[in-house]
């Protein structure tokens, strides 16, 4: 006898993604987007003091928890859902919302797990292409006519995008968010990224989300506090979809240690993030300054904290340069996996002086490998 999946899993690849560093020694890793200042140091003590509660179900709706993260972004627990990661909510929306044949609609480049999900549960993807002309950011009236061209029941929209690290203001993501819920298109809205943008405060739609019937905002502690080994990530939108989100997930997602330590951040650690985000906003200038100086070019300032750059004018692919770089123990992101077209791009990240410092330096030191 032989096994055969569904359809929808004939030929789908799995989805690449950064963080790999981990597995080689003595790698400094600049392929994924963490807080540089890595987990809070009172997180083996939150971890230490939970353990004796782990003996017993954690709670399954994460009372407290949703209290919390309520109280610190001036909303009600009613919109919120908590997830195993960001990922589990990219993983339920369109099981809940968008029903197998049915068209979403997603911007690439843009974080692959979208499209995957999508897949897996049947749903037919389109995309939006993001144009290098337009330095790779959303033109509103193309997405607009794309809209119009065809009932989508959802559009995704990554903020800042990622690989481009591009940020869309606030008032564009409102007009895209308003124009769809006219036509009755959902809007999912990953912020995972923001938090760790100095504007994020300026940028961000969690504190108007009563005034959108569809929108999703997708957030997560895995980047802004770098613990990406504790998956504990939510979903913000109105009490109407957050009940059909529920629904969808998994029982006891987030374990009796994620919970605390997750309540422990959100009230404690907040002041953590912010000065991450505001050392990152100096020193990604710094790091450009410093790379323009071994003669990499980049051709403008990243939005946010990482930037995407095609290293194609050295003579280089991606795999070629991220090659080359490791040979000087550094891990930058190969982006050829969001498609053919991004082959010769690669995205790294920001961290601190001594450490960029090393970046810059192996970067030059791998130019010149490459004959620059």
């Amino acid at each position: 006898m032989q096994i055969q999946p569904r359809k929808e899993f004939t030929d789908l690849p799995a989805t690449v993604h950064g963080g790999q560093a981990w597995r080689l020694e003595g790698v400094e890793d600049y392929s994924q987007n963490l807080n540089p200042m890595g987990p809070p140091h009172d997180l083996a003590e939150i971890v230490a003091a939970a353990v004796d509660e782990a003996g017993h179900y954690p709670d399954a709706d994460c009372t407290v928890l949703k209290e919390k993260i309520a109280h610190h972004f001036g909303i009600q627990p009613e919109n919120i859902a908590m997830g195993a990661g960001s990922s589990e909510i990219i993983r339920n929306f369109p099981y809940v919302f968008v029903s197998p044949g049915e068209s979403v609609l997603i911007p690439t480049p843009s974080f692959a797990e979208y499209a995957q999900q999508c897949r897996l549960a049947g749903v037919q993807v389109d995309y939006l292409p993001l144009k290098k002309e337009n330095d790779f950011r959303i033109d509103t009236t193309e997405l607009f006519e794309k809209l119009k061209s065809k009932h989508y029941k959802a559009f995704y929209l990554c903020n800042p995008n990622n690989p481009t690290g591009r940020i869309e203001s606030r008032e564009k993501v409102r007009e895209i968010v308003r124009f769809c819920e006219e036509i009755g298109t959902l809007v999912f809205l990953d912020e995972t990224l923001l938090s760790l943008c100095a504007r994020h405060s300026l940028l961000s739609l969690i504190r108007e989300i009563g005034d959108y019937t569809n929108l999703l905002i997708a957030g997560s502690f895995t980047k802004c506090f770098a613990i990406p080994g504790m998956r504990v990530g939510y979903a913000i939108s109105s009490p109407a979809i957050i009940a059909e989100m529920e629904k969808a997930r998994l029982p006891w997602n987030l374990g009796t240690v994620e919970q605390a330590v997750a309540m422990h951040l959100t009230e404690y650690d907040i002041d953590y993030v912010r000065e991450a985000s505001q050392s990152l906003e100096k020193e990604k200038g710094v790091m450009r300054a410093a790379l323009e100086d071994v003669g990499f070019h980049l051709d403008s300032p990243t939005d946010s904290f990482f930037y995407f750059v095609d290293v194609s004018e050295y003579g280089a692919d991606a795999a070629k340069f991220v090659g080359f770089m490791l040979k000087e123990k550094i891990m930058v992101r190969d982006c050829s996996s969001f498609g053919p077209e991004f082959s010769t791009y690669i995205r790294f990240c920001v961290k601190d002086r001594e450490r960029n410092d090393r970046f810059a330096d192996a970067v030059g030191k791998t130019l010149k490998a490459l004959g620059y």
